[in-house]
């Protein structure tokens, strides 16, 4: 989720809702927290680079370059992939503005290593 404050928005989550702040990293300019506010998924990611005011909904894909074709055959116009911690992403925008992503998971490991790392 776009976020102008990452920490301040996981502090609000965290100290208000009862979630639990998995990490808040911060590299080469770039905040994220990860914040869980219930049992299991989805998890908030707040992050101050992403432009815009809508969420981007990333769905994990078993195969990325299987799930971009079938996904063009359908008319999908994906945008260049990207990497994200867990592995390598696509992302896309909805005629009504909705920003979507797939990603293949790649890095199983990254979770439990970034798990517990609060750089902010």
């Amino acid at each position: 989720m776009p976020s102008r404050d990452p920490g301040a928005e996981a502090r609000y989550l965290t100290e208000v809702l009862g979630g639990r702040l998995v990490f808040a990293i911060e590299r080469f300019d770039t905040r994220v927290a990860m914040v869980e506010l219930g049992d299991g998924a989805p998890h908030l990611l707040l992050a101050h680079h992403l432009e815009g005011e809508r969420p981007i909904l990333i769905y994990r894909v078993a195969d990325i370059d299987a799930a971009i074709a079938r996904l063009e055959e359908r008319g999908w116009e994906a945008e260049p992939k990207f990497e994200i911690p867990p592995g390598v992403c696509c992302a896309f925008r909805t005629e009504g503005g909705h920003r979507i992503g797939i990603y293949e998971r790649t890095r199983d490991w990254i979770e439990s290593r970034l798990s517990g790392r609060l750089d902010f």
